[in-house]
Parts: C-alpha cells; structure tokens; sequence
C-alpha cells in the first residue's frame, strides 16, 4: 500500500508541475525554483539533522556500507568520464549526470520498498541511507555542483565557497552527528519525517514543470525523451552502482539484502536541489529522475504482484 501511495504521489505531483507550467509557464517555473530554495534552506536541514542525531550505528556493518561509498563514488565517476569524454557534454551537463548517480532516492522510495524484504531488514536500510546516500549527497553531489556549475563563481576560491555557503545540509548532518540524545526527542524526530513526506510532492513538482519548461514548442512528450545523457545516468545509477557493490562484496562479506536493493533505488529530487542552487543543466537531471524513478517504481509495483 505504501509503495502505490508513493507512486500516485509522484505521479499527482509531477502532473500538476507539468500542467501548472502549461498554463502560468511564468509563474510555474518561479514556484519550481522557490520550492527548490525552500527544500534546501528550510526543510531538508531539520530532517537531516533530527534524523541523523536520533540514528543509532552498527559499526558490524561498517564494511558493507564503506563498500556502499566505495561502489558510489566508482560509478559516478565513471559516468563523469562518459559524459565528459565521451558525449563531450558542457560542465553543467556533465555534472548534472554525475549528481543524478550519487543523489539517490533511498528515503522516498527506498523504506516503502525495503519491507518487501521482510521488515527486519528496515534497520539495516536506515544505516545505509544515513551514512551512503547522505555523504553522497552531501559532499559528493554538493561538491560536485560547485565544481562544475554555472552559478559557482569561476575561480577555485569562488567554487569552494560556493559549496560552503549554499550546504546547509551538510550543517545540519555535523550538528546531527555532534547532538545528544535529549536534542532529538521522538516528537520532533516524528515531526521531521512528516517534512520529508511534505518534499516529496514539492520535489516532483519542480520536475513536472522542469520538464515542461524544457519540452520543445508542441505537446510534451512523455515520457520524457531517453537522450544519452540521460541513458549514462540511468546505467550508472540502476546498474553500474548496484552491480559494483556486489562484485567488491562478494570476495569478502555476505552482503544484506537491503543494501543491495538500496544501492539500486532511482535518482533522487534531490539532485534538483542542486542543479538549481549551482547551476547544472536541469533538464537532464528531471528527465533522469523521472526515467530512473518510474523505471522503479514499475518494478516495484510488478514484485506486488508475486
């Protein structure tokens, strides 16, 4: 039941993005942008940091989830060389495939799925999404943005204050990590993660009309056209990655269930954030997270059946 509310609601929310920048093109790709900004400054900092401060950490797992990192950061840079060396793609283009490989919808989609495994494995996707998706996003594709953006400055200097300055995030995740206890009561920890649910269809809305604002003169095709950027990204985020962690794995741990099926999950909205706050190329970071998620989220629907 979780995984179709899941699907209708980034179904729902990406509908109205499309329609609303079909009829207010203006005004629809000013909420895009704003409901970005508010994703990064004000919403995505307490749910980090409540989440993470009331998280507990098995260090047992210590080696699957350093080969998480280890298999994450291999497969985007692979898909950096094929962009960049390959399809010859502009800075921001390169970069937006590299981000929709290490920004990763572990949370959204990722916990509605994971109890299709059996609810005993919900822990063990916790730990993954906390210390791999969150240090992929957070240094890796903020870092990534920054470096290869339109909008990071020019010079060196420029860039790294740019991934200073525009990471609230990864504040919010230090503070998480430093907290005691008594700062993240389950009320707010219960609150926090009703935000998360709140991002979800704010996200999406920003793809549905990123889409639209980028579709040529005429309908918009949907799906979206499977240009090869968008292929480099979904190979190495559906495949490439999930393919990598179990082929380190294999020589040296048993490998849980719920990493492998995390290490698989879709793109995430995320890589919105920060294709906006940088200046990356936004229409191949929504046509790779619509691509990626509905590829998924197929999958997902289709295991229900057996």
């Amino acid at each position: 039941m979780i995984v179709l509310l899941t699907a209708a609601t980034i179904a729902a929310a990406t509908a109205v993005g499309v329609w609303a920048e079909r009829r207010k093109p203006q005004a629809a790709a000013g909420a895009a942008r704003r409901s970005l900004t508010l994703m990064l400054y004000v919403l995505l900092p307490p749910v980090i940091f409540f989440n993470i401060a009331s998280s507990h950490i098995d260090v047992s797992h210590g080696v699957g989830l350093l080969l998480g990192l280890l298999a994450s950061s291999l497969g985007a840079l692979t898909a950096y060389l094929l962009a960049s060396r390959v399809l010859h793609l502009s800075r921001a283009g390169a970069g937006a495939v590299v981000c929709t490989v290490l920004s990763v919808n572990t949370g959204y989609l990722g916990y509605p799925t994971v109890p299709l495994l059996g609810r005993d494995q919900l822990s063990t996707a916790v730990l993954y999404d906390v210390l791999v998706t969150g240090p992929c996003l957070l240094l890796g594709a903020f870092a990534v943005g920054a470096a290869l953006g339109t909008k990071a400055g020019e010079g060196p200097r420029d860039r790294v204050r740019a991934f200073f300055t525009r990471n609230p995030p990864l504040y919010a995740a230090i503070a998480g990590l430093l907290a005691p206890d008594a700062l993240a009561p389950q009320v707010l920890v219960d609150l926090s993660q009703a935000l998360l649910v709140a991002i979800l269809p704010i996200g999406f809305f920003a793809v549905g009309a990123t889409l639209a604002e980028n579709a040529e003169h005429g309908d918009l095709p949907m799906p979206p056209p499977l240009t090869k950027p968008v292929m480099v990204a979904l190979g190495s985020r559906l495949v490439l990655v999930p393919a990598l962690l179990m082929l380190l794995a294999a020589p040296l741990i048993d490998l849980p269930a719920a990493y492998r099926l995390m290490a698989a999950m879709p793109s995430g909205v995320n890589s919105m954030v920060v294709a906006h706050a940088y200046g990356l190329d936004m229409e191949i970071t929504a046509e790779a997270v619509t691509w990626s998620t509905a590829i998924v989220v197929l999958a997902a629907l289709v295991s229900l059946l057996f």
